[in-house]
């Protein structure tokens, strides 16, 4: 897919400008509001740290980043959950350390408008439940011909 470098930038900052704008959105599953945070913004950017998505895959996150307060709005229904520990980088007294925590990742599926997605929800460490992915149905394992929908590790999908 050939992605124009002026329509993504526009669509990048068109994108940015909207998930600023949303704050918290009201979860039913969680009877609680989740926060979307630069944490979850700059997920859609980069792989890991430093290491920036290929366009193409940014362009599609970008171009459905909008369903994400849809799909958190309306999500009653858990699919998919991973509780792991691993090296979160936090701010502690006005420096940042990387600090072993309990992370857990929290899987909701939607077909809206005919684009069947999924986000991502993370916690770290029994805190604020904040947005942290969406994945654009896409892909085939090469093996079984069936379809997928990440790599399974939420933390680089």
């Amino acid at each position: 897919m050939q992605i124009n470098i002026n329509d993504f930038e526009k669509l990048k900052e068109q994108s940015k400008k909207a998930y600023r704008e949303v704050k918290e959105v009201y979860c039913p599953y969680f009877q609680a509001k989740v926060a979307f945070t630069y944490h979850g913004l700059e997920h859609l950017r980069f792989k890991g740290r430093d290491n920036y998505r290929p366009i193409q895959d940014q362009y599609m996150r970008f171009k459905l980043l909008g369903l994400a307060p849809e799909i958190v709005r309306k999500s009653n229904t858990l699919q998919g959950l991973l509780e792991t520990k691993r090296f979160e980088r936090i701010r502690i007294h006005s420096r940042t350390d990387t600090v072993l925590k309990s992370v857990s990742y929290y899987e909701f599926l939607a077909i809206i408008n005919r684009n069947r997605v999924k986000i991502i929800l993370k916690q770290i460490d029994g805190g604020k439940i904040f947005f942290w992915s969406i994945i654009p149905f896409w892909g085939m394992n090469k093996d079984t011909m069936t379809r997928i929908l990440h790599e399974g590790m939420p933390e680089e999908d």
